[in-house]
């Protein structure tokens, strides 16, 4: 079994905070239940009840206890509110790599936060966790989705027909990639003169 983690808290941008997720975190995950994606990605659950949302909550107490992943909630720093998660599965830890996924409430979406997150967290992965490869894989029709990915320097690999599962259906996954020795978007690579 791995180590326990410690999930930390960090900014994400000027106005978003990820931090561990918190018992007080229940509205969240009741306004994840009622979209109508989020719960066929994810454990959200729908239809929601307390007793489930809590659960939901404890899972992602138990990925950190038992060092399988970072789960984070994405927070507004004016109000605290939660408006969505980013998590860093490192179940592939072994082979160099680790996989992030993310989604977002209503209130968080169209504004940055989730490409804020995903710059952090993936910063974050590579450089002090040094693990050399970081994906997200994304369903081919989520073009917010692509252009996050695209926003934090992820670069596209190639899709994954039959990936996954979701809606009992078979679904096609595109997957970006970062690289431990990428360049950081905008940087011009030294000229041999």
């Amino acid at each position: 079994m791995a180590q326990p983690l410690t999930v930390p808290s960090m900014t994400a941008g000027a106005d978003f905070v990820l931090r561990p997720w918190e018992m007080s975190d229940l509205p969240l995950v009741r306004e994840a239940a009622k979209d109508e994606y989020i719960p066929l990605i994810t454990t959200i659950p729908s239809p929601y009840s307390d007793g489930a949302a809590e659960a939901y909550v404890r899972r992602q107490w138990d990925r950190a206890a038992s060092g399988t992943g970072y789960p984070f909630t994405i927070a507004r720093t004016r109000d605290r509110r939660p408006v969505g998660s980013i998590g860093l599965r490192l179940t592939e830890a072994a082979e160099g790599r680790a996989t992030l996924d993310y989604w977002m409430t209503v209130p968080g979406r169209g504004q940055g936060v989730a490409g804020a997150a995903l710059r952090t967290v993936t910063t974050w992965a590579l450089h002090e966790l040094r693990i050399p490869r970081v994906q997200v894989l994304i369903e081919p029709w989520n073009t917010a989705s692509v252009r996050t990915a695209e926003s934090a320097g992820y670069l596209r690999e190639g899709l994954l027909r039959g990936w996954r599962e979701i809606g009992g259906r078979r679904r096609d996954m595109l997957i970006y990639a970062r690289l431990n020795g990428d360049r950081p978007q905008g940087v011009l690579a030294p000229t041999d003169s």
